[in-house]
């Protein structure tokens, strides 16, 4: 029974030390993000009670002393690091007590590892193992030898290693011996602590990647997209995110191999200085070991941690790109609630032509040929103009893909009316849509071309509604997204997402499900009750009206109540960002000027009558006052900017179009740490390189630009073969040299686009990685 007394001992202490890590956990995670041990206890506490990150950030600011979600973000997923920590922590510790090889001196030094890498390192000689080279030299019983080679004294080698020759255990002479006892010698310096620590350091500070091409696949068309890297090398220190993933998908599809380690003599010297202690037959002995150590143990296993850490820094940043790319498309302006005719443009197989109504549903679709071979310019005009009168039509969206230039020419040559603004809307991802479970719910009867066409329609009228719908990875505006940690990506994109829908609102009585799904405290089933219970019962009249939804409990409705409008509802607060739970202190504002909070949200003299102080209690400070108060100003008002019509330059729809030296308005399409890319109505985006972003030093493209800015460029190099187009945003692209002025075609090639010998600096590499990176 002891052992299990002990065990049980072991599980009780292990509770305890829980609350002392968490406790510990807290302080950390303070000290880290520079705010207050209160302030990350409460934080945790409430995501711990079920409150998202959305709905902390709005309606508990008094309590966290107004932490924004980036801040809370931070918290959480620390939070949960640590955590994970914690739960390694106490298995590491209950694996070696299984084998009672548990001191205190070393349950000391587990507790208070404060890394994995750390806890990792410590425990690897504990580790259960299968069978190695060392482990058979020492059923051989030559772990003697290793000690007195290791322990480095004085004696005669061969003669030492002769007692250890036993034919029956498979030791037929001394340097048989010798040999297991080396490799028993070199387990334990590939386990050793410090050593791994040194040359750990040593892989960080002077590791340099190397690829190498492979070359029966060098002369594939495949292997041209990766032909940068056939013969390449840099430091891994500085290897920046977007390389390292294009290193490695290379690598993953077999066109390079890669090699990651600093020069194998500083790690021997480093190695040997610590374990050679003399210079005699047996320091030579243990020299030999240490060399077979690193070549055969500790290279591959840093090796492997190094890449697993690069890695998972490299998917962070490109995440973070992605999310930075995401957040500004999905908050893109809406033209709002307009009557939409939208066109998916289109040769051979026509043009689908879609009519929308205000709220996005769909009452009209058809198939026009306005474009070659069949050009029925005439036809399809009339079909155009017929339709817009009859549906009353206020704006045409336009998808930019195939044959998008040429049905906008066509579009604003038949004669619309003044009042109809015609838009070239970004249709990445709407074939993703159209072939998705969502649009075959949706659209039963329809096929996909149909439904490709009203997702184009409806991106217009709003982009958040109708992006939710689609895989985030599928919109175009990522980095390698294909390549990273998929369960992060999404994680980092749905919080993306989640952020942009309750910064927005939503109106519960017209929101799909899909959209529904982001607010806060839903999720995709409750999503789909609400939409079940409005089309059974009809629209919501209140916010309190939400509370009958089946399954939607006190919890979920605190969580979503405030992010819902209800723009018909008699309350005027169920329309704004105002909380249910503080209705009652709108009420007192109301009473207190003897008005109607309708009175009050339409009256600027009488807001201005309100002293917030007079308010403030424990539960509701001045960050809560005046958030309501600006509420009241304009309820339910639209974060995102107001809709601005934006039109290519006439004349340029093709990349053979495009001369040396031109100036075009563009739409950011993609912002990566290289650059941007820009879409100038050509079909294909052309590059703006970081050191053409701007007259500055720029050292994030995020600071000075983002997805579906508008921006003027200048085309600098054109490759109509290889479909690259290089662009740049300075104010003078091409220099100052007299020749580049008078001829921009015969531009001073030292100074239009900055060269060096690290290749990351020159333009033609970027170019070179389109393909690899965007299949464009």
């Amino acid at each position: 029974m002891e052992p299990l007394l002990l065990l049980n001992n072991r599980l009780i202490f292990a509770v305890s030390l829980n609350t002392d890590f968490n406790m510990d956990n807290i302080s950390r995670i303070a000290s880290e993000l520079n705010l207050t041990s209160k302030q990350v206890q409460v934080v945790v506490d409430l995501l711990t009670a079920g409150s998202t990150i959305p709905f902390i950030a709005r309606y508990r600011k008094e309590m966290t002393g107004t932490l924004d979600e980036v801040a809370l973000a931070a918290i959480r997923d620390r939070h949960e690091q640590l955590m994970e920590l914690d739960k390694r922590r106490d298995a590491i510790l209950k694996s070696i007590e299984k084998q009672q090889l548990l001191t205190p001196e070393l349950e000391k030094l587990i507790l208070n590892a404060e890394t994995l890498t750390a806890l990792e390192d410590i425990y690897l000689p504990y580790k259960p193992k299968r069978k190695t080279r060392a482990t058979v030299a020492k059923e051989k019983g030559l772990e003697p030898l290793a000690v007195r080679l290791y322990e480095q004294t004085q004696f005669n080698v061969t003669s030492e290693a002769q007692a250890f020759i036993n034919t029956e255990l498979g030791v037929n002479n001394e340097e048989e011996a010798l040999a297991g006892a080396r490799d028993i010698i070199a387990e334990w310096v590939s386990e050793n602590q410090e050593a791994r620590q040194n040359i750990r350091e040593l892989f960080w500070k002077e590791g340099v990647i190397q690829s190498s091409v492979v070359k029966s696949k060098v002369a594939t068309e495949e292997a041209q997209k990766f032909k940068d890297y056939f013969e390449w090398k840099e430091p891994i220190s500085k290897t920046p995110s977007h390389r390292l993933l294009a290193m490695r998908r290379a690598e993953k599809e077999s066109f390079v191999t890669l090699d990651i380690a600093p020069e194998e003599a500083r790690a021997f010297q480093i190695l040997e200085k610590q374990f050679v202690k003399t210079s005699s037959p047996v320091g030579e002995q243990v020299a030999l070991a240490v060399k077979d150590s690193y070549k055969r143990l500790l290279k591959p296993s840093l090796e492997t941690e190094v890449r697993v850490e690069t890695k998972m820094k490299a998917d962070q940043e490109a995440i973070k790109v992605f999310a930075s790319n995401l957040k500004e498309l999905l908050l893109t302006s809406p033209l709002g609630q307009k009557r939409v005719l939208a066109l998916d443009p289109g040769f051979r197989t026509g043009t689908k032509l879609v009519c929308l109504g205000e709220q996005g549903e769909l009452l009209f679709d058809s198939v026009i040929y306005p474009n070659e071979p069949q050009r029925e310019t005439s036809k399809s005009g009339t079909i155009i103009l017929g339709l817009c009168d009859r549906f009353k039509i206020e704006a045409i969206a336009i998808g930019n893909g195939t044959a998008s230039r040429e049905t906008e020419a066509f579009v604003k040559a038949i004669g619309l009316p003044k009042e109809i603004i015609v838009v070239m809307v970004n249709e990445s991802g709407a074939s993703v849509y159209s072939a998705s479970d969502v649009a075959r719910e949706e659209f039963p009867d329809k096929d996909i071309t149909v439904r490709g066409a009203v997702s184009i329609g409806r991106r217009l009228m709003d982009p958040l509604a109708e992006l939710v719908k689609i895989d985030a990875k599928s919109i175009g505006v990522g980095q390698y997204q294909h390549d990273v940690d998929q369960t992060k990506l999404k994680a980092g994109l749905d919080d993306v997402v989640m952020s942009c829908v309750n910064s927005v609102g939503v109106e519960v009585n017209t929101a799909s499900k899909d959209l529904l799904s982001y607010v806060s405290g839903l999720g995709p089933q409750l999503a789909k009750s609400i939409v079940e219970y409005r089309n059974q019962n009809g629209a919501f009249k209140d916010r309190s009206s939400l509370t009958k939804v089946p399954r939607l409990g006190d919890k979920a409705f605190e969580q979503c109540a405030g992010f819902l409008r209800i723009r018909d509802s008699k309350n005027p607060l169920d329309a704004s960002a105002v909380h249910p739970e503080r209705y009652a202190l709108v009420e007192q504002f109301a009473k207190d000027l003897n008005c109607t909070i309708k009175d009050l949200m339409t009256s600027a003299e009488l807001r201005k009558k309100l002293d917030l102080k007079k308010y403030v209690t424990e539960a509701v400070g001045l960050p809560t006052l005046t958030d309501i108060l600006a509420e009241l100003e304009k309820p339910g008002r639209d974060p995102r900017e107001k809709f601005e019509v934006f039109s290519f330059q006439e004349g340029v729809n093709e990349i053979k179009d495009l001369k040396i030296g031109m100036v075009l308005p563009g739409i950011v399409t993609n912002v990566t740490n290289f650059g941007a890319f820009v879409d100038i109505g050509v079909h294909q985006d052309g590059l703006v390189h970081i050191s053409h972003l701007s007259d500055q030093f720029v050292k994030d493209p995020n600071a000075v630009i983002s997805v579906q800015q508008k921006v003027q460029v200048t085309v600098m190099e054109v490759d109509v073969p290889r479909k690259r187009i290089a662009l740049s945003m300075k104010s003078d692209p091409f220099g100052a040299s007299p020749a580049a002025k008078k001829e921009p075609g015969k531009r001073d090639q030292k100074r239009a686009v900055p060269t060096s010998t690290r290749k990351e600096e020159s333009m033609e590499d970027k170019l070179a990685q389109l393909k690899a990176k965007f299949g464009k």
